[in-house]
């Protein structure tokens, strides 16, 4: 067995039979990710290697800087080619490392390059595929297309217009491009002054003059309705954790009046702010049937001097260690006492959190949709080998996997498509090593079924995406 052959990652034939006949050629639901609408839209065609791989890419940047490259040649003012050259230099560096796999699945699927990039071939990968992303074949259609991707959902703030999805709606290629409501802004109340220029602009777009927590809460649902027209089906919300009160500590108009005038609250304030927005979201979401996601347990921006100068979502984040279990159960049973629980997907970034989401999912799924409430597929920092593997255990141990909605990118890359068939590779050997050793039946067509739905049913029936052509 050579690296990246066709049976990379596969170490049984039941490994290599699931893969290659069952999952392989499967199209992608890709329901979370940050690609920028306005390029697939415009189906932008980009000058170069570097623009569409390691722009925006804060996996690569960290890599970097941990190899002593100057900022410079990641986020600076260094040529394009420059920065390829020094992604190029680290990439040997990167062994065991998910990106070393990632680097050169991409360059092979997207480009056909099966060499190792490094620093001695760097010119001339750059030169051949630069020629190659400056072409119309290059567009971000036709690679959104090359991967047999079917559904993109983008992340868009509630002020966003969506003129860019609703132009596609007219001129769409073979995939749907859906919104995905990320209205983390909208209860964002650390900031005074930022919240009110937020508040601002959410009251021009909703045309609802917000100056009491009900306007915001008008604001918000008129907002929904838009993004729903529009096709969205799903929304999601990066947090800490999430926050419950069991009783009302703080009357919620006071507290908007308060951060209204510019006042600074405290934590408990802030976090009831937070719960009591949210909880009226949610409810909001049931109306329409739209699924939730919840990305729980990252710690952003630590380092404050890198912050100031370049800003969040620039590789300064880690996994954070935070009580997730109580309040996460507690917030949703109110909705579900109410039977205002929708489906449900809850991500967890902290590994030690494995079991107390996979049982979490298990408490509030009621019988009235298969896999109500999901335990996400491993994310940011869990989305590698063991990370992933990890997540599929814990949900097979102490849920049912074969009700899983699978892989998602969740990624800033047109180039990143390629994360699907990492993942479908090492779905399909967990199974074939538990087939091989005797633990599963050798049921080559019914696992089949089970790796199938995994990797593409679950997912297209779960979320009901409007249909495309």
């Amino acid at each position: 067995m050579t690296f990246l052959d066709d049976d990379f990652l596969l170490e049984t034939d039941f490994s290599k039979k699931l893969y290659h006949d069952y999952a392989k050629d499967l199209p992608i639901i890709d329901y979370h990710n940050h690609l920028p609408p306005d390029q697939i839209a415009s189906n932008k065609v980009f000058e170069n290697i570097t623009q569409i791989w390691l722009a925006g890419d804060h996996y690569k940047w960290r890599a970097m800087r941990t190899l002593g490259i100057k900022e410079h040649y990641i986020t600076g003012d260094a040529s394009d080619q420059e920065k390829f050259q020094k992604w190029a230099d680290s990439v040997p560096y990167t062994v065991r490392n998910p990106l070393y796999h990632w680097t050169h699945l991409e360059l092979k699927r997207y480009f056909g390059i099966e060499e190792l990039l490094s620093g001695n071939n760097a010119n001339e990968i750059y030169q051949a595929t630069s020629e190659m992303t400056n072409s119309k074949e290059f567009s971000t259609k036709m690679l959104l297309e090359k991967m047999k991707v079917e559904v993109v959902c983008s992340t868009d703030d509630p002020i966003d217009n969506l003129e860019h999805h609703r132009h596609y709606l007219k001129n769409r290629a073979s995939f749907g491009l859906f919104p995905a409501f990320r209205p983390d802004k909208a209860f964002a109340v650390e900031n005074p002054i930022s919240y009110r220029l937020y508040l601002q602009k959410l009251g021009d777009v909703s045309a609802v003059k917000i100056h009491s927590y009900d306007d915001l809460l008008q604001a918000l649902q008129n907002r929904i309705n838009y993004f729903d027209k529009n096709g969205c089906r799903l929304s999601d919300h990066g947090l800490e954790q999430l926050y419950y009160f069991s009783n009302s500590p703080y009357d919620i108009n006071t507290l908007f009046k308060k951060v209204f005038s510019g006042a600074l609250l405290d934590q408990e304030e802030i976090r009831y702010f937070k719960f009591k927005t949210l909880l009226e979201l949610c409810r909001i979401y049931h109306t329409k049937g739209w699924t939730q996601q919840f990305h729980l347990g990252a710690m952003r921006n630590n380092n404050s001097r890198m912050f100031q100068q370049l800003g969040p979502d620039t590789g300064f984040d880690s996994i954070g260690d935070y009580a997730q279990a109580t309040a996460l159960s507690s917030f949703l049973n109110e909705l579900d006492s109410t039977d205002q629980l929708s489906k449900t997907v809850l991500y967890n970034l902290n590994p030690k959190d494995n079991e107390v989401f996979a049982t979490m999912c298990g408490n509030f799924n009621d019988g009235s949709i298969r896999g109500k409430i999901q335990f996400g597929s491993g994310w940011w920092f869990l989305d590698q080998i063991d990370g992933m593997e990890a997540q599929m255990n814990t949900l097979s141990n102490m849920g049912l996997i074969a009700t899983f909605v699978g892989m998602l990118t969740d990624s800033r890359s047109f180039l990143s498509f390629p994360r699907h068939e990492y993942f479908r590779r090492i779905l399909c050997n967990l199974f074939g090593k538990d087939m091989q050793k005797g633990n599963l039946p050798q049921d080559e067509r019914w696992m089949g079924k089970i790796i199938q739905d995994i990797c593409y049913y679950n997912a297209k029936n779960y979320f009901q995406f409007p249909e495309t052509p």
